[in-house]
């Protein structure tokens, strides 16, 4: 039922997936109505911009380097994620987050618009999106001034669980649902509001009482809680409720049509479950070091790379249309450190780690994770782009003149690259 006899199958790409990739459709449903009458125009003349010969992949990856580039600057300006930094940071990460979306929404189009539409673009996009859930964590924590604590790691559990849920839906489904009220749109618009807020009041505003602020509690509120308590409980209202449910019932419905059984399927949450409690676990430790020592950017940051492999393999599955993939080697170091920081506590044991041993540890977990899905990413990609005959960074120069020539052609006339 696990499908664990075929774990080499998962992690690369064999060749009957490869063939199924003359199969794949892409599929999007984005029911926002800040989208449809929004940002879908905005998006249509932002994919002008770009020039006929640059490749979706391309611009997708310039995308995600504005946030590793803020992330970087949060490393070195606000590693302890709480003391305010130059107010111009704040600025960086919210204009940043924002070109990141841009470009994220604009390379489907470009693909559409140049005809270089691939199963790559899909494996690629998701794939980046995969890995800034915890890079965004990390630059939200710090315009936030959550610290090294336990609301930079919620904050993580809320970009990570939604995304692995989405990703898991679209498997079985075939197509990327997202609700009236969504991460990605407004989830996203929210995030760039809070750090400019941030840029201009400074990060420890969201540190203020709320019923100070507000000057009533409104009879709900706990007189303790400052606004990044409503924050949190407000994105885990929207989880619990406005997310969560409906992808169960998506993927129960899907798997009903298709006659595929429905434990099987919902057994397929094991892994992510599996990753947010050796997580939990490791941090909930009392022998743990991680928020003591202010190695949680370390952390979150490994963890995160593992993340974005587990969920990318779905997408990888799902676009060549294997079995689910169960398991990743990445998370065996998850689970020894969770082990190794309680199995002491649970026996009463002197802590085998120390606060020096376990910063190593962790720095040989990044590096192994990041060594192999730098390895195990350049591999995809070169299957994919041998078996279609393309590139991935860029667009054959006969095709992108053709394109530049047809999109001359067109002149004024209005355009409208839809998903």
């Amino acid at each position: 039922m696990f499908g664990f006899g075929s774990l080499q199958e998962s992690d690369y790409v064999s060749e009957v997936g490869l063939a199924n990739l003359r199969l794949y459709k892409y599929g999007c449903v984005d029911k926002s109505p800040v989208t449809k009458y929004i940002l879908s125009h905005y998006w249509n003349w932002a994919v002008t911009l770009f020039p006929m010969w640059m490749a979706p992949n391309l611009i997708t990856l310039i995308g995600f380097g504005f946030v590793i580039v803020n992330m970087l600057l949060v490393i070195y300006f606000v590693p302890d994620l709480y003391t305010p930094g130059p107010s111009w940071i704040y600025f960086s990460c919210s204009i940043g987050l924002w070109l990141y979306s841009t470009f994220d929404n604009v390379d489907g189009k470009q693909a559409r618009r140049t005809g270089s539409s691939s199963p790559l673009g899909e494996l690629f996009d998701h794939g980046c999106d995969a890995l800034n859930c915890c890079i965004g964590a990390v630059n939200q924590a710090a315009c936030m001034s959550m610290g090294h604590s336990w609301y930079a790691a919620f904050l993580l559990l809320l970009t990570t669980l939604p995304f692995f849920l989405s990703t898991w839906e679209e498997y079985h489904t075939g197509v990327l649902y997202l609700g009236y009220i969504n991460g990605p749109t407004e989830g996203l618009i929210i995030a760039c509001v809070v750090m400019l807020i941030s840029g201009f009041q400074g990060p420890l505003f969201w540190r203020t009482n709320a019923a100070t602020l507000f000057g009533t509690n409104f009879g709900i509120i706990p007189e303790n809680w400052v606004l990044l308590d409503l924050l949190v409980a407000g994105m885990t209202f929207l989880l619990v409720v406005g997310h969560i449910p409906p992808c169960m019932i998506s993927v129960y419905r899907a798997c009903k049509e298709q006659n595929k059984s429905v434990v099987a399927a919902y057994s397929e949450l094991l892994p992510i479950s599996l990753f947010l409690v050796c997580a939990y676990a490791w941090l909930a430790s009392p022998h743990s070091y991680i928020f003591k020592e202010q190695h949680f950017i370390l952390f979150a940051v490994t963890v995160g790379i593992v993340f974005g492999r587990m969920a990318t393999k779905i997408i990888l599955a799902h676009v060549t249309k294997m079995p689910f993939p169960y398991f990743t080697v990445q998370l065996i170091p998850l689970i020894l450190g969770a082990f190794i920081t309680n199995v002491t506590v649970m026996f009463q044991m002197d802590p085998i780690f120390s606060a020096d041993t376990e910063y190593y540890f962790l720095w040989g977990y990044f590096i192994f994770v990041f060594v192999a899905y730098i390895q195990w990413a350049l591999f995809v990609i070169d299957k994919f782009c041998t078996f279609l005959g393309i590139k991935c960074l860029s667009i054959p120069r006969p095709k992108a003149q053709q394109s530049e020539e047809e999109e001359g052609l067109i002149g004024g006339a209005a355009r409208n690259y839809q998903d």
